[in-house]
């Protein structure tokens, strides 16, 4: 267990938890690492609400309802297609708050546009719309994917303090 995940996602699973919010993912890159930092705590599925892996084109379009033009114009690597993976994210599911990435995380398929290392963020939460952000990491395949997750659960962080709760009775897709 990467004990930096774990303790970077017991925060977020506090936080979520104080909120009486929910999370769901939407995860390239990372192939679902998120989800699985995030279901590493114990407890999760009283605000991990699901998880999308979307790797394909197609994919992302039948699970999240990414534009064709969005990734034909842009390309999966790209902050139009994570707003939108972010936002479909949110629509699919009950959740309150949602992470998305896509990005090039090598060792090959960089372009001097998006050399690996090029990862596209959003985080969306309800009804706020949604942030995005481009980074590049260095290192390994499994450095950048590894970073990835980490950012992107530190955005999650961000994107709660500013939240507020959403006070419900009792949490949809509880066990």
């Amino acid at each position: 267990m990467d004990e930096t995940l774990y303790r970077l996602a017991v925060r977020v699973g506090r936080e979520l938890k104080r909120k009486d919010m929910m999370i769901a993912t939407a995860e390239s890159c990372t192939g679902g690492w998120i989800g699985q930092a995030l279901t590493m705590v114990a407890g999760s599925s009283e605000w991990f609400e699901r998880g999308f892996i979307t790797y394909t084109y197609v994919s992302k379009r039948e699970m999240l309802g990414v534009k064709g033009t969005s990734l034909a114009r842009h390309g999966a690597v790209s902050e139009q297609v994570v707003r939108e993976m972010a936002l479909g994210a949110l629509r699919r599911s009950h959740a309150h708050v949602a992470v998305a990435v896509s990005g090039v995380a090598g060792p090959g398929g960089g372009t001097p546009d998006k050399p690996v290392g090029t990862v596209c963020f959003a985080w969306a939460r309800t009804p706020a719309g949604a942030l995005v952000q481009t980074r590049r990491f260095r290192g390994s395949r499994d450095d950048v994917r590894r970073k990835t997750v980490m950012y992107a659960l530190r955005g999650v962080l961000s994107q709660l303090a500013q939240a507020r709760s959403v006070g419900l009775v009792r949490r949809v897709g509880r066990r």
